[in-house]
């Protein structure tokens, strides 16, 4: 029977919340390859992104893993593959038509590859491989799923698992839901270390579906292990018992990373290191230290997640039902209200406010009071029928006042 764990739907969420500003930080970092770029730049914000980024994606998958595990899909794996590429890929093509065309327009026309024209420009990028199309992000194509490849992917490893659903159960699939929790967790830093050393540098991630090893490797990595780790009782006890341990681990990754880091780009002089040091792989060094920190920060944020959030918070049928639209809609907001913000060179405080305030309110205006609302529109973003979720919050507002 398919169960709901508060703790996943609060962290799923929240993760992609940040993802808004996350996003929204390229604009303002120095040297940033964003769609579009602010006039302030600052150097601190590159670290801060590396925080962020070495566990935001990875935490995605795994959590994306858990939630197919816990909504009973294995149960009917060939009426969840229908379901679930009706649900992942109708947004994935209304969204490249229709949302990233806008943040592609606003792209070229900053790098002066075209002239404006919003339509002429559609009906160019609408013709997928055209030579005719601009040279920004997705142009070689004529068209882009640009920050909705997580869609793409999500659909094919979902899809791996669901027809394995299908074939007769191995008895090596059984066995891997009883390694412990902790060799799970040992096997997942080696295999991620050896996707950074060995695949990153020959197949750097591109997003692009087809040849992109390094990300397949490491992301489905996750997607699967959240996904075996879902019913475990015993795994849920293990992060729980471990949680310090594992945030304790999470910042000895970082520090070594950001450390070597510091030390590559000379902000830490090598004449303060002793001669003989220099002579270790410290490239191989910091790759470890990176899969160290990616595993370990994400088991964390499920441990103190399912500690302080596994509760019917009053907010969460709202946040499930508005989290699809907004992550469709928000890199899109972001790009549209820095081409029309940036060229009026306001100070730097004021800019942020504007371009992160209009984006959070724009994506709350279509989707609360248009998508949302429409059985029509609801599709096209992933979403379930209205009646569907009417009753769904209906239930989590009876949890919620019985534990009140």
């Amino acid at each position: 029977m398919a169960t709901r764990r508060h703790d996943v739907d609060a962290l799923r969420a929240i993760a992609f919340a940040l993802l808004i500003l996350y996003h929204a930080s390229g604009i303002w970092q120095r040297g940033s390859d964003f769609h579009m770029v602010s006039h302030h730049q600052y150097d601190w914000i590159e670290w801060l992104r590396i925080v962020v980024n070495r566990w935001r994606m990875p935490l995605i998958f795994m959590l994306s893993g858990i939630a197919l595990a816990l909504s009973g899909a294995m149960a009917s794996p060939g009426k969840s593959i229908r379901m679930r590429s009706w649900r992942l890929l109708l947004p994935l093509i209304f969204g490249m038509w229709c949302v990233v065309s806008v943040q592609v327009y606003c792209e070229a026309v900053t790098k002066g590859e075209i002239s404006p024209g919003f339509m002429r420009f559609w009906l160019i990028y609408a013709q997928a491989g055209s030579t005719a199309a601009p040279k920004g992000d997705g142009s070689a194509y004529g068209i882009t799923w640009n920050h909705l490849w997580y869609l793409a992917y999500l659909w094919c490893y979902t899809m791996v698992l669901l027809v394995i659903g299908l074939l007769p159960k191995p008895g090596w699939f059984r066995m891997l839901r009883r390694i412990p929790p902790g060799v799970w967790f040992s096997l997942g830093v080696m295999w991620t270390s050896v996707c950074l050393i060995v695949l990153q540098p020959r197949f750097p991630e591109t997003h692009a579906l087809v040849g992109d090893w390094y990300a397949h490797l490491n992301y489905l990595a996750f997607f699967v292990f959240g996904f075996l780790s879902a019913g475990s009782s015993g795994f849920r006890t293990w992060i729980d018992q471990s949680r310090w341990w594992l945030l304790v681990l999470a910042l000895i990754g970082i520090t070594i990373e950001l450390g070597l880091r510091a030390i590559g780009r000379g902000i830490i002089p090598l004449g303060d290191i002793p001669s003989g040091l220099l002579v270790l792989p410290w490239a191989e060094l910091e790759r470890c230290a990176r899969a160290l920190y990616s595993w370990s920060a994400v088991l964390a944020i499920l441990a103190w997640g399912q500690r302080w959030l596994d509760r019917p918070f009053r907010w969460l049928p709202w946040a499930n039902d508005s989290v699809y639209p907004w992550y469709v809609l928000h890199q899109t907001w972001l790009v549209l209200i820095a081409y029309w913000i940036i060229p009026l060179r306001l100070g730097a405080g004021l800019e942020v406010l504007l371009v992160v305030g209009g984006t959070v309110l724009g994506c709350w205006v279509l989707s609360d009071g248009c998508i949302r609302r429409s059985n029509r529109i609801r599709p096209l973003f992933g979403l379930k029928p209205l009646a569907a979720a009417t009753r769904s919050t209906a239930r989590h507002r009876r949890l919620a006042n019985h534990r009140a």
